[in-house]
């Protein structure tokens, strides 16, 4: 990849965070027209695109985005209010500028007349209220023309220190380019500093020795002028202070010599403590001020610079790749250890052992460290909601309020992408199947305005999400009729809702009456269904006739290594999710006696039912006298699975099993031990989900 090449994904990349956030933004906005702090989030996004576009020659973007900036300062500035259409308009802007990101790696038709087209509906809703977008429609502006007037909003001054990075011109970057945007926010007086320049003989032609001192007066937050430096931040010295105070500009004391040197770095803070010495010693002598008051006023000088000190987060971008290639490597080292682990069996050196233990707890902290790495709060995938919802309703002729609980939840990156189709899906269908039109909803005694609910929880190691809707619910009699229809059961007599409601999930079932773009062909439940399996998890759906449906999945936290118990049936090593472990007890030959042929054990006064391993997998062997019963929690429910013997605990890399394997109940992927062998990882879930399913059956 060239530096062209380079440059361009890493805008794209930028471009579509900032997209992303602008959505957001703007959907708030819609609840909450009032919100100045929207508005300028709007605002920051759109000028950071432009911006950024200009820098790195994506002219047609900055163009365009300048437009759509001079708009949005409008509404900033309140000359215009913010209203549905507006929202409609600047989210439409949006999906243009997306669709010419898009155009930069794929090879697409220019569509300059839908651009102008915006464009010009942005003009004709500025008509009347100003001139000026209409005057600019007709002649492109560039980044550097006169920035508007903020003569309504308080000023600020910042003090800019700008060294440009050495390498900052085999990047691409104009230095100056950032000058001529920071002019654009504000009254900007800009030093450059010849100090940083080397002796002409030692001077690199292709290296930078560039830099500012700048002050800024300006109406805009910082966040603005730190949106300049985005793509040179990691490259370049950038100090941004905000030097302006109401406390300073109300009493007209000026800040100190001593300390604008400080903070420039021009002297130490030594030098100047010297010199303030000098300057004490004088005060002294000409007898203006005691020792002790100079002993004081160092004191307190002392204790604030305790409190000054603030630090800065810092990040670094890393591609997903990278970090994949990373986990690889630590599952291999996790496989390692534990092999170095079982070789170190019976080795009575104490150094040997010492060093075994020592690489035991340094695997499980870089292990856990890694795996933290990777995941990442679910609002990143919940956001992309809001608007399909909104479009969807409005396409449908419903009105829908979209609420999202617990995004702040963590998940593994992998799992994220891969339940988004999932989510669309299930999201899609609340709103054509389960809202109901505000016409309907008002016979039936509802608000017009339906609600969908996405929440997401931490649960037992797993995560629960949970969609719900307050539609109509599932209709179980023609579920019933069309699965009989469909021959998927014998009769519709003494069916649960539990069991019809699973029905839903298999291959073409629909029971919509017409085919629609949104849904009716029968193709996507089926598809949820595989999709949440191949993750290892579990969907359930519970639903009232009139109120509404809910919908439960429960995924795993990672895909990558697990902590688990290690247990064995007819000497064939199997592992357990050690999250949904809660004891191990013993199942002797009296106690399955006193159960009278129930698969039940009396555990605490509460009786638990229990499956045999063995039994679930045909695993012909002699059973055991005293046999061994973990007790496992999943969906909300104890139960207890039967093994033979309990070895230990261990910390799993999941492989994943060939295709031939795939469809297997009960086992979700395998590891590999110690002693080198295989063994298989249960889906505990599954396992109980079939034996109540069998149990089920037995009583229909």
């Amino acid at each position: 990849m060239d530096a062209s090449d380079k440059f361009a994904q890493t805008y794209l990349e930028e471009a579509g965070e900032l997209l992303a956030e602008l959505e957001t933004a703007v959907l708030d906005l819609e609840d909450d027209m009032e919100n100045p702090e929207l508005v300028n989030c709007i605002f920051r996004a759109m000028h950071t695109i432009k911006g950024s576009g200009a820098m790195f020659g994506f002219d047609e973007i900055a163009d365009f985005a300048h437009y759509v900036e001079t708009f949005l300062d409008k509404i900033r500035e309140g000359e215009l209010a913010v209203s549905k259409e507006i929202i409609d308009l600047i989210l439409v802007s949006r999906d243009e500028i997306n669709r010419m990101l898009n155009a930069l790696n794929n090879v697409e038709t220019d569509e300059q007349d839908r651009r102008d087209e915006i464009i010009k509906s942005f003009a004709q809703f500025a008509d009347g209220h100003s001139s000026g977008l209409a005057e600019e429609s007709e002649e492109p502006a560039t980044p550097s023309d006169s920035p508007p007037q903020r003569s309504t909003k308080q000023q600020k001054v910042y003090r800019i220190r700008f060294k440009a990075g050495p390498d900052l011109f085999l990047h691409g970057i104009n230095p100056l380019g950032l000058i001529a945007e920071l002019s654009e926010l504000g009254e900007l007086q800009a030093h450059f500093l010849p100090e940083y320049i080397p002796h002409l003989s030692d001077i690199d032609p292709e290296k930078c020795y560039l830099a500012w001192d700048m002050v800024l007066n300006t109406d805009v937050e910082e966040n603005a002028i730190q949106d300049v430096f985005i793509f040179v931040l990691d490259k370049s010295e950038v100090q941004i202070v905000n030097i302006s105070s109401a406390a300073e500009e109300g009493s007209g004391l000026q800040p100190k010599l001593g300390e604008i040197l400080i903070n420039r770095g021009d002297v130490s803070s030594n030098q100047v403590k010297d010199a303030l010495t000098r300057l004490g010693e004088l005060l002294q002598e000409s007898g203006a001020v005691s020792r002790e008051k100079i002993n004081s006023a160092l004191s307190e000088q002392n204790t604030a610079k305790k409190y000054r000190a603030v630090s800065k987060p810092t990040s670094i971008r890393v591609p997903a790749e990278k970090l994949d290639f990373l986990v690889n490597i630590v599952g291999e080292l996790v496989t390692t250890q534990a092999q170095l682990s079982q070789a170190a069996t019976g080795v009575t050196s104490a150094e040997l052992l010492c060093a075994v233990e020592g690489i035991e707890r340094l695997s499980e902290e870089l292990r856990d460290c890694v795996l933290g790495i990777r995941m990442l709060p679910i609002n990143t995938l919940f956001s992309k909601f809001k608007r399909m919802v909104r479009d969807l309703a409005s396409d449908l002729g419903k009105e829908v309020d979209f609420v999202t609980e617990g995004a702040e939840t963590e998940l593994d990156k992998t799992v994220i992408e891969r339940i988004n189709d999932p989510l669309v899906h299930l999201i899609r269908n609340c709103i054509d199947h389960g809202i109901e039109t505000p016409e309907e909803r008002k016979r039936m005694g509802k608000p017009p305005r339906g609600t969908v609910t996405l929440t997401a929880t931490h649960a037992e190691g797993e995560v629960v999400i949970r969609i719900h809707d307050d539609g109509n619910g599932l209709d179980s009699e023609a579920i019933a009729a069309k699965a009989f229809e469909k021959g998927l059961i014998e009769s519709t007599d003494n069916l649960s809702e539990s069991y019809l409601f699973k029905l839903i999930f298999e291959p073409g079932f629909s029971t919509a009456n017409s085919v629609t773009d949104v849904s009716g062909r029968g193709v996507g439940m089926d598809v949820v269904k595989r999709e949440i399996d191949s993750l290892r998890g579990a969907i359930d759906i519970t639903s009232e006739q009139g109120k509404g449906t809910e919908i439960i999945l429960r995924l795993p936290l990672t895909l990558a290594i697990i902590d688990g118990l290690i247990v064995s049936v007819a000497k064939e090593q199997y592992v357990m999710p050690l999250h949904c472990v809660k004891e191990c007890v013993e199942l002797t030959r009296d106690d399955v006696e006193k159960a009278h042929g129930k698969r039940i054990i009396a555990l605490r006064d509460e009786l638990v039912p229990y499956i045999r391993l063995r039994e679930e997998f045909s695993i012909k062997s002699e059973e055991h006298d005293i046999e061994q019963v973990v007790i496992v929690e999943t969906e909300g429910t104890r139960v207890g699975v039967v093994i033979d013997e309990i070895i230990g605990e261990k910390q799993a890399v999941i492989k994943s099993l060939a295709k031939v394997f795939h469809g297997v109940e009960g086992i979700s992927g395998a590891t590999i031990m110690g002693d080198g062998a295989v063994a298989l990882i249960l889906d505990v879930a599954q396992l109980v989900r079939t034996a109540c399913r069998r149990e089920e059956a037995m009583y229909h």
